[in-house]
């Protein structure tokens, strides 16, 4: 899709006096989620004096910058411009220019081996209830699933996960734990996520995977990234605990 049909749909804002967002939609869907993909992987590949990082989220991509660097690279003494408005007009000419770099249409696919229900899983059964279904076809139906990965936060490594069938949605704990265990996989609302380090949180536990998520000592830390794709795979308790033994 060329830049120019969706331009109007863009919009920047600043956000305090070191970062612009860039918002690209409005909705939680996959084609705002191409155009927010084409937005940072375009702005990755164009740096400017004074840019730190960008990052995504589900509709729009941050980009934080270093106000003086940018002033001083920019001349802006000599253009009565602020370090904001000269960001804004550079990523807008960038988009212009650069759009149909783009990104690559391949994805990633991640299988996760996942062994749910039990003391792994302990909400699985409440799933099932809230739903109407046995165990067995909470499992069954989350399994059959491909996931999107929208975004990683809220914890390292952790993944925002859409995709999840109606089926088996199912809204958040309304107490939330104190420690969730590491490798933890919930369902909250119309979405599943894993856990990837030991944290508090509301999320419906229906599993556990022995699959590390967030690697701290490696290059790059977290498993998955936005865009990749996600195949839970069941397995049993006996391979969760030797996997589990394996990685350590």
């Amino acid at each position: 899709m060329a830049f120019s049909t969706i331009k109007d749909s863009i919009t920047f804002h600043p956000l305090g006096d070191a970062a612009i967002v860039i918002q690209a939609g409005a909705d939680i869907r996959e084609d705002i989620h191409e155009r927010v993909k084409q937005l940072f992987s375009c702005i990755e590949q164009h740096p400017f004096d004074g840019y730190v990082e960008a990052v995504q989220a589900f509709t729009n991509v941050t980009v934080f910058y270093e106000p003086y660097t940018v002033y001083q690279s920019a001349q802006l003494q000599q253009r009565d411009m602020s370090p904001y408005e000269w960001v804004k007009d550079y990523i807008e000419k960038l988009l212009e220019d650069k759009w149909q770099e783009g990104i690559q249409s391949n994805r990633r696919t991640v299988d996760i081996p996942v062994c749910y229900g039990g003391e792994l899983g302990p909400d699985l059964e409440e799933v099932a209830c809230i739903n109407d279904l046995t165990p067995e076809e909470v499992v069954r139906i989350h399994t059959a699933g491909t996931y999107l990965v929208y975004m990683i936060g809220f914890a390292p490594g952790f993944p925002f996960l859409g995709g999840l069938s109606e089926k088996i949605a199912a809204p958040r704990r309304e107490t939330p734990r104190m420690s969730i265990p590491k490798g933890s996989v919930g369902i909250a609302g119309k979405q599943t996520g894993v856990y990837p380090i030991s944290t508090p949180g509301g999320w419906q536990l229906i599993g556990q995977t022995p699959l590390p998520l967030f690697r701290p000592d490696d290059e790059s830390p977290s498993l998955l990234k936005a865009g990749d794709e996600v195949r839970f795979v069941q397995m049993s308790e006996k391979e969760f605990f030797s996997m589990k033994e394996a990685e350590r």
